[in-house]
């Protein structure tokens, strides 16, 4: 892998750690202190993480990108909804499909299991639909 797609990789990997700990902290606390529902909580903290990750990627990982206007914005808003279904989806197969209905079960399918697989497409989105750099094709070979 090439030192720049490293760098890449890296920067989406940190920002993405600190949007992960805000969503993690906020759902936990708003599911546990406040107690609020796990869907109402998840929808929160989503959009508290979602907000860091944008801020994140444009100042740091994808700062030599120069998105125009509020189009970029507003696609990464919709890959990161993508992203935010899988979420809620794992959530609501485990708390309503399958009745693990604690704290921590929601906890592990919201902001685990979900989280993980919404990375993968938001990594995607993001370099390819929101953060395009003319000259790459969005392809990891090479």
């Amino acid at each position: 892998m090439s030192a720049p797609r490293q760098r890449e990789l890296l920067g989406f990997a940190a920002v993405g750690l600190l949007a992960y700990a805000v969503d993690l902290a906020l759902f936990t606390w708003l599911r546990g202190p406040t107690g609020l529902g796990p869907l109402t909580a998840k929808t929160l903290s989503f959009a508290a993480g979602c907000t860091v990750a944008y801020t994140g990627n444009a100042l740091g990982t994808y700062r030599h990108t120069r998105p125009r206007g509020l189009r970029p914005y507003a696609v990464f808003l919709a890959v990161n909804l993508a992203g935010a279904l899988v979420q809620l989806m794992c959530l609501t197969v485990s708390h309503y499909g399958l009745g693990l209905t604690s704290q921590r079960a929601d906890t592990v399918s919201g902001a685990g299991i979900g989280m993980a697989l919404a990375t993968v497409l938001r990594f995607w989105g993001t370099r390819t639909l929101v953060f395009h750099n003319e000259g790459r094709d969005g392809s990891w070979t090479g």
